[in-house]
């Protein structure tokens, strides 16, 4: 068997590198040992731990919306823009969708947009629409097989098999981390792609504070 394909383009930074970029990740964060674990290790992710992450988020849900800035969402809309996603119009998928930050950009792209957050809180703190507001672990996302046309992970957990599993079969992953290499939650490109089953091939970007990709299946 032929080893997984590997093919990311990197496209040109056309958002300026933003100063006063908080350094609040690393690779020394707790959340960043999680991350590899989650995207990696198939018993990475175990109900124990879904309780406790849920909790954390759930505690930082009152002052979640305070981190919303300017620099932040310009690398999710940069995504957008230049990572080919515009051909998918249709259902997307925004998964650890907090309190709804990123959801508007994401409803100008998609005709329809399912919002996930595995914390209650998150989801009471967010308004209503766009998007339907929906509390699931991702790891057992609540839609069948291939009913997403994208995924969109900002800043948020990868479950390899489940983002393959509902992503429909030309569909589009988009996954930023919007503080780059100082996101708690960050994996590289390259790393992105090599943790999905299959051969994945797409585009990725320097955007401002932040980092982005999208990323599609070979099909033979």
């Amino acid at each position: 068997m032929n080893p997984p394909a590997l093919e990311i383009r990197t496209l040109e930074t056309i958002v300026p590198p933003a100063p006063d970029r908080p350094e609040i990740g690393g690779p020394d964060h707790p959340m960043r040992k999680v991350t590899r674990q989650v995207a990696f290790e198939p018993d990475g992710w175990t109900p124990e731990r879904a309780a406790k992450v849920a909790q954390l988020f759930d505690a930082m849900a009152p002052e979640w919306g305070a981190r919303t800035t300017q620099e932040r969402q310009d690398v999710l809309r940069d995504a957008l823009l230049r990572g080919g996603c515009g051909d998918d119009a249709g259902v997307c998928v925004e998964v650890g969708s907090g309190t709804g930050s990123s959801t508007d950009d994401l409803a100008r792209v998609y005709d329809r947009v399912v919002a996930l957050d595995l914390s209650r809180e998150m989801l009471r703190h967010a308004p209503p629409a766009p998007g339907l507001r929906v509390q699931a672990d991702a790891a057992h996302i609540p839609l069948r097989t291939g009913a997403a046309d994208a995924i969109v992970l900002v800043n948020a957990l990868l479950f390899p098999r489940e983002m393959d599993r509902v992503l429909a079969r030309d569909g589009v992953l988009v996954w930023v981390n919007s503080l780059g290499d100082r996101t708690p939650i960050h994996l590289p490109a390259a790393d992105v792609a090599a943790a999905l089953p299959g051969r994945w091939h797409g585009v990725a970007a320097e955007a401002g504070w932040g980092i982005w990709c999208t990323l599609r299946r070979f099909h033979d």
